[in-house]
């Protein structure tokens, strides 16, 4: 008893996660990843993104998940676990090897409007020195490369294919029932960020984060802003695709369609 007044109690290792955020990318969850990781009560890996479900050579026999756990190094007690790969809504195999994982886990995603999403991608990959087309070129390009990457998806240069949600969403609901999935849009979670952020903390089982500020993360400085004919091009691209996320969410996307 003397030693746990004078040390504290060692944090319990992490044996199981309780809840995956699982994308979209440059959807606002290096953002969520942030308050999340300021909450006492949930436990986060060392690094945001650990891309444990989406690598195929560790899914090439059968899993090991001790990789997966020992990504944890706690100072601290703590009540729930997870961890933050925005990669997984989108890689086919994620989603069901999150499933035979643990069919119980609960899943946090994100959706952006699609269009300014896949220019924020492709910004990213620009400003990383990555992509040597400029944005339409890249568009009309990204079928050749998706065929190049076959028989694996398209992780870099996915800036379209990322943003067909209904596919994503339909296969989330083949192995999770909604109510262990929580699905916000990027622009609520940015404009009623308090609101939105207690709804994930009720959703998680936790009690509500007291303080913490609100500011966008991980943005990098735009090349410059879409154009109109850019935007014509993909709102002609996701329109059917957004009519569909509306009828399986139940949303109003009227904003995704604005020219």
């Amino acid at each position: 008893m003397i030693i746990v007044a004078m040390f504290g109690i060692k944090p319990r290792k992490v044996e199981r996660l309780d809840f995956i955020v699982a994308g979209a990318q440059k959807s606002g969850t290096t953002a969520l990843y942030y308050f999340l990781s300021k909450h006492p009560e949930i436990a986060l890996p060392d690094k945001q993104e650990l891309h444990f479900f989406d690598d195929e050579e560790r899914f090439a026999g059968e899993a090991n998940y001790n990789a997966l756990h020992g990504s944890f190094h706690l100072k601290r007690r703590w009540s729930i676990a997870g961890e933050c790969t925005p990669i997984y809504v989108y890689w086919k195999p994620a989603i069901e090897r999150i499933w035979k994982y643990d069919p119980k886990i609960k899943l946090l995603v994100l959706l952006r409007n699609p269009i300014e999403r896949a220019f924020a991608h492709w910004n990213m990959q620009r400003f990383k020195g990555r992509e040597p087309l400029d944005f339409l070129e890249a568009v009309k390009e990204e079928k050749n490369r998706m065929q190049e990457a076959l028989p694996l998806q398209l992780r870099r240069f996915s800036y379209v294919d990322r943003g067909f949600y209904s596919e994503q969403l339909a296969r989330l609901f083949k192995f999770f029932p909604r109510e262990q999935i929580k699905i916000i849009k990027s622009e609520e979670f940015r404009d009623k960020n308090r609101a939105m952020l207690d709804s994930v903390f009720r959703f998680l089982g936790v009690r509500p984060l007291i303080g913490g500020r609100n500011k966008d993360r991980n943005v990098v400085p735009y090349e410059r802003a879409i154009t109109p004919e850019e935007r014509q091009c993909l709102h002609d691209i996701f329109s059917e695709d957004i009519a569909k996320v509306e009828q399986m969410l139940g949303w109003d996307c009227s904003d995704w369609r604005l020219l």
